[in-house]
């Protein structure tokens, strides 16, 4: 149906109006008429705007979640998908590189030399390469730092091209070539051929990061654009009481379980790929992530017409940037005490407001509204927040790196040393829910404000504290190995490993810990990353939050010499201080964010009128909208 009141339109934040005298203003997209017939349809109560009173105070009403649709399911079910191919292939990439193929004769009993099956055996351990724990690390390094630092192109394509779900479609048809390369590098004919095979395994990394990193910064906003609540309102329970509905409390629900469906990927990913390779070969090790992944292609043309989708924005990206360098006009200076009390004086965002300059002295890319520019200040902050992930990231990417060949020198009992860092997303399916449905409900009824930055806070200290166990088993290792400081390189005469006599489940408490950290850091940014940037934004601020593990990657790689015997014990250690230090540091400079949390998010939305600047410009200055969202 139609949908004619221009409320509606600007909540929504669509296009769909014309100037005063009748004239089309500009258009650039199509109007996505179901989202602006959901948004038509909601119910009067969604206008019931808390007062201050209700919002704080001793007689604040209680918060509690909106009901998530099912086309969030199907959406997170593409995640989760999506993670059982990259996980799947991931956790394999440490035993191919490090290992070398099992003897053509006298291996131990179930290896096969053409397929780099480790066998049966207790200490069979599977691979191809044979480069050893280091080159190992580097390229599961060098995955990471490609892999989020893609999300940029992704985002950028998708907020002034695109528009996410185009992106996601083009992202999985690469991401599914790049699987279908890596399985090449996997078969008999190839993986028998060294250089060959080392050459098409980093094609297919490449091919496969590519896909993976346009995938990423759009599928977590598109999860939550399908629920229509974007500001908080009270509303009356059948039990008579009255309530907000936050809209963060929502999003928060609903990232929960969005990274519990990541986690049931990745755990069915991890686990299913660590057996196929240790028993049949690393061919089916890559074939079986590559046919799930193939499921994704129908769901999304189901959802075709069924998500809400936010058209793309066109140059939102250079005008925001246009925005920050237009207030730091007079602001730059060589002493950074000068710098920080010229941008921190609280006149920076005020002096790029439309309304603070004359018509006549505005630049013609000034196409917004004084909200707008309240939205990018809260993006640039939320960008702030994100700086310090990358010491958190350095603590977690031993999970998929040195944790795995820590298990390799440990007593396994039959267990893939690879299939034991699925105590992660174990433990994360386990206290995910526990989470939503009693500790942060049980903070909230004790009057508990555990926000953003003290969740954060914690993950970081959780981190911190999983490397430290992580460095006592490395200790005990080097004490109890056959061959003290060298014990990755430890091999009997059979090919198989021999390890330290401690069992590998000794590991438990690092993954434990690092999946706590996990909820309360790594969920938390995908909420702060979503909630905190303009709405025409949302991709590029995600992109930005991921680029982080980019940042993190790279330091990482300057750090990789501390991956190898006999310094592990000073890799955790390092790592264990790095994370204690950095969530200190952090929680002591954006400690006053928490006062401005329910502020930033019940900013009103901005607007960014017509997409070519020469069509607003030429608009008489009476008849340019004002209140009318004209934005993609």
């Amino acid at each position: 149906m139609p949908v004619d009141n221009p409320e509606i339109v600007q909540t929504a934040g669509l296009q769909d109006l014309h100037a005063d005298d009748g004239r089309r203003v500009s258009v650039s997209t199509k109007v996505d008429e179901k989202t602006l017939q959901a948004f038509a349809q909601r119910p009067a109560e969604y206008n019931n705007i808390p007062t201050p009173e209700e919002l704080h105070g001793p007689h604040a009403l209680r918060r509690v979640a909106a009901p998530i649709p099912w086309s969030v399911y199907t959406v997170a079910f593409v995640e989760l998908c999506e993670r059982f191919s990259y996980y799947g292939t991931q956790v394999v990439y440490s035993n191919f590189v490090n290992h070398s193929l099992p003897p053509a004769h006298g291996g131990p009993p179930g290896s096969h030399h053409d397929t780099g099956a480790g066998g049966g055996t207790d200490q069979g351990i599977s691979g191809a390469l044979g480069q050893g724990p280091e080159t190992a690390n580097g390229i599961n390094t060098f995955n990471t730092f490609w892999v989020y630092c893609v999300p940029l192109l992704g985002a950028y394509m998708a907020d002034e091209h695109w528009g996410r779900y185009k992106t996601i479609c083009v992202s999985i048809a690469i991401a599914i070539l790049g699987h279908i390369i890596l399985v090449i590098s996997s078969i008999p004919p190839v993986i028998t051929h060294q250089s060959a095979c080392f050459a098409v395994f980093m094609i297919g990394v490449i091919v496969m990061g590519l896909g993976t990193g346009g995938f990423k910064p759009n599928i977590s906003p598109l999860v939550v654009e399908q629920i229509n609540i974007t500001k908080a309102f009270v509303k009356t329970l059948p039990s008579g009481e009255r309530v907000i509905v936050d809209p963060t409390i929502t999003q928060s629900r609903i990232y929960h379980y969005f990274y519990l469906f990541i986690n049931i990927g990745a755990l069915v990913g991890q686990i299913g790929m660590s057996y196929s390779e240790k028993y049949v070969g690393f061919w089916l090790a890559y074939l079986l992530p590559t046919v799930a992944f193939m499921t994704t292609p129908f769901i999304m043309w189901w959802g075709r017409k069924r998500y809400q989708q936010k058209p793309p924005a066109g140059s939102v990206v250079t005008k925001s940037v246009r925005v920050l360098f237009y207030g730091m006009k007079g602001r730059w200076s060589l002493n950074p005490v000068t710098m920080y009390k010229r941008t921190h004086d609280g006149s920076l965002w005020e002096a790029v407001k439309p309304s603070n300059i004359q018509p006549s002295q505005r630049p013609p890319w000034m196409t917004f509204d004084d909200a707008w520019v309240d939205e990018v200040r809260r993006g640039f902050k939320a960008c702030a927040v994100f700086c310090w992930y990358p010491l958190y990231w350095l603590a977690y990417g031993q999970l998929t790196n040195n944790f795995t060949a820590q298990a390799g020198t440990m007593t396994l009992h039959g267990v893939p040393n690879d299939v034991v860092n699925n105590l992660d997303p174990f433990a994360l399916i386990i206290f995910i829910p526990i989470c939503d449905a009693f500790l942060y409900p049980g903070l909230r009824r004790l009057g508990i404000n555990f926000t953003a930055i003290k969740k954060i806070t914690a993950g970081f200290w959780l981190a911190s504290a999983a490397m430290i166990w992580a460095a006592v088993v490395q200790y005990y290792i080097y004490k109890e190995s056959p061959c003290g400081y060298h014990a990755n390189n430890c091999f009997n005469d059979d090919g198989t490993v021999n390890p330290a006599p401690i069992n590998v489940w000794a590991q438990t408490g690092c993954y434990v810990l690092v999946a706590l950290s996990e909820i309360f850091a790594s969920i938390t940014s995908l909420e702060y990353a979503y909630s905190k940037a303009p709405t025409n934004m949302r991709s590029l601020v995600q992109a930005i939050a991921l680029f982080t593990n980019a940042i993190s990657a790279a330091i990482a790689e300057a750090l990789n010499r501390l991956s190898g015997d006999p310094l592990l014990i000073w890799n955790y250690g390092v790592f264990a201080v790095v994370a204690f230090v950095g969530g200190l540091l952090f929680f002591l400079q954006f400690l006053n964010l928490d006062k401005e949390e329910d502020e930033l998010n019940l900013l009103p939305e901005g607007h960014v009128y017509a997409t070519k600047d020469e069509e607003y410009s030429s608009i008489d200055e009476t008849q340019r909208p004002t209140t009318i969202d004209e934005k993609a």
